[in-house]
């Protein structure tokens, strides 16, 4: 008996997918399919798959072309599945010519001819696109736009804010506004981050333009116009999305996960820090105009594991503040500690701009406990820890784009209506702004 075997993602399976497996099971007597999983997609940077692995499996199952469907999990398992299953052939599209030559050493490798002009890149590419409009006067701004560019179906329209925090050659590629209105009618969603007070006026600008927005964390420093501010967008049937790209990192959310599932116990302790050195001398000099303070620059990031885990319904806070000399004409707080005790845990939240600390997440159980190394915010890797080392285990996860790409990608879905549910529950950003009003309206312990 000949055996083949071939692979591929088959989101939404198409002609194309059907015409190359019905090639494939010509070429011999048992034809084996290996669907790729959605772990293994996301590290080969397939972050656009529309379709979960049971989906995709199911529909190549009802083709009643495949044998045996297998799935594929890591690098170089096609040379152990050749070998388990003793295949004769290996069969994939023309357009990975070449790319497998190696694999002639352990079975024949053909290459078919593809449908031309159908594929799973261009039916995602039909859905709802977005024409995504930039509103910012933070040079992060530049990583976002740069992103966009791995995301099918969205399109930057333009940019409104500093054209000095724009890279040289982003400069010439993207429309510049001088009217933020301009931008916000040329683009059905828009990327926003502004200083908190500034933020707010463009977000409400856009949701009230019937436009959907991602805006970046903080969205505002009160609680009632966030609620305002979700209001607005239900009232004019629009999204409005927290921008945090920690929510959308994969080993983030396995660690949360592993934690949910009791791998280190009962949490008792979370202990989060975000610091940065990147503005030292703006500050020392005073020039602080774009300069983001410790706690709306860095608290919804540091805060975001204590409010997933433990929940955003803690018993009592308490804050410690140092702030800059008063000779600034801008209240800002240098360096802030946040404390939350919870009927069953307590959690510190510490952060700074012109200090520099560890960087790290740790998570306390009764059986072990957690540690994510700097910078854990945007990590590919963490360590759970037991009492026996001999126990200790270490996850990696690839991080593509520090999660900006994932996230770029879940805002379009949310848009499109695919799905519902949004990382960052409205609950845990009203948290969130209540800590930051805090901060804003003086509820804290000054230390010099």
């Amino acid at each position: 008996m000949k055996k083949v075997i071939t692979y591929g993602t088959y989101d939404l399976l198409h002609e194309g997918h059907i015409h190359l497996l019905e090639r494939a099971k010509k070429l011999g007597d048992y034809l084996i399919v290996g669907v790729t999983s959605d772990d293994f997609d996301r590290r080969r940077g397939k972050i656009n798959v529309r379709q979960p692995l049971i989906e995709r499996i199911e529909a190549v199952k009802n083709t009643g072309l495949a044998d045996e469907i297998i799935i594929e999990e890591y690098e170089g398992q096609k040379i152990d599945d050749i070998r388990n299953y003793n295949v004769d052939i290996f069969a994939i599209g023309s357009d990975w010519t070449n790319k497998f030559d190696y694999l002639n050493e352990y079975c024949t490798v053909v290459y078919l001819p593809r449908t031309e002009g159908i594929s799973s890149t261009q039916l995602r590419s039909k859905e709802g696109g977005i024409q995504l409009g930039f509103i910012s006067e933070d040079a992060f701004v530049n990583k976002v736009i740069r992103e966009t560019a791995y995301v099918n179906s969205i399109q930057v329209s333009g940019f409104y804010g500093d054209p000095s925090v724009l890279e040289a050659d982003l400069k010439d590629k993207i429309q510049i506004f001088e009217d933020k209105q301009d931008l916000i009618d040329q683009s059905n969603a828009l990327y926003i981050y502004e200083q908190p007070k500034q933020q707010v006026k463009s977000v409400a600008q856009a949701l009230e333009s019937k436009r959907h927005v991602l805006a970046e964390a903080p969205l505002c420093l009160s609680v009632e116009t966030a609620h305002d501010l979700f209001n607005k967008a239900e009232e004019n049937h629009v999204q409005l999305v927290l921008g945090l790209r920690t929510p959308y990192c994969t080993a983030y959310n396995r660690l949360l996960l592993m934690v949910k599932s009791g791998v280190i116990g009962k949490p008792v302790q979370i202990q989060s820090v975000c610091t940065s050195m990147k503005d030292y001398e703006s500050i020392c000099e005073g020039k602080i105009e774009h300069v983001w303070s410790s706690a709306s620059g860095w608290a919804p990031t540091a805060l975001l594991p204590i409010l997933q885990i433990f929940g955003p319904e803690y018993v009592s806070s308490s804050i410690v503040v140092k702030k800059l000399a008063s000779s600034s004409s801008r209240p800002f707080d240098l360096f802030t500690n946040i404390h939350l005790t919870y009927p069953d845990g307590v959690a510190d939240c510490t952060v700074g701009v012109g200090y520099r600390g560890d960087n790290s997440l740790t998570i306390i159980g009764d059986r072990g406990y957690i540690f994510v190394p700097s910078p854990w915010w945007k990590t590919d890797y963490f360590e759970i820890r037991y009492e026996d080392s001999n126990e200790n285990k270490r996850y990696y996860y690839q991080l593509d784009g520090e999660g900006i790409r994932n996230e770029l990608v879940e805002f379009k879905r949310i848009v499109n209506g695919d799905i519902t549910i949004q990382r960052v529950s409205k609950d845990v950003v009203f948290t969130m702004t209540s800590l930051l009003e805090k901060i804003k309206e003086g509820n804290y312990v000054t230390i010099q």
